[in-house]
């Protein structure tokens, strides 16, 4: 089982690969379909990977909408034929910018020990 941090870590990897492919702007992106399927499948990598975070962690960080990503992903997922490029160009517009900062906090907390908290009392 993908710990909560690998699995934030495949997000990361995720975004990495689709800001690659999408730099070009949205008119590459409408006109190349290969670019398009790769970034679906990376978009649904995303929600996948957010769909087996721990509930802990999810709780913990409410300012991520997981479930809204989870969501996108079923529907990528489940209505294939239905994909909706435009509602994709907002995830890379919108949404993607501000997730990837979010999930590179989450890891830098994760990866911060925790101190030694001082007894009270005399030092």
């Amino acid at each position: 089982m993908r710990s909560d941090r690998e699995r934030l870590l495949d997000i990361l990897q995720a975004i990495e690969r689709i800001n690659r492919y999408t730099a070009a702007g949205r008119a590459a992106f409408d006109a190349n379909e290969l670019v398009q399927n790769w970034v679906v499948s990376h978009i649904q990598q995303i929600g996948e990977a957010c769909w087996g975070l721990s509930q802990r962690l999810k709780a913990k960080h409410p300012e991520v909408p997981w479930d809204e990503i989870v969501g996108m992903r079923h529907v990528l997922v489940h209505n294939y034929f239905e994909i909706d490029l435009g509602a994709v160009s907002v995830v890379l517009d919108k949404d993607l910018p501000v997730l990837k900062p979010q999930i590179e906090a989450i890891l830098a907390e994760l990866d911060t020990p925790n101190l030694p908290t001082k007894p009270a009392g005399n030092v």
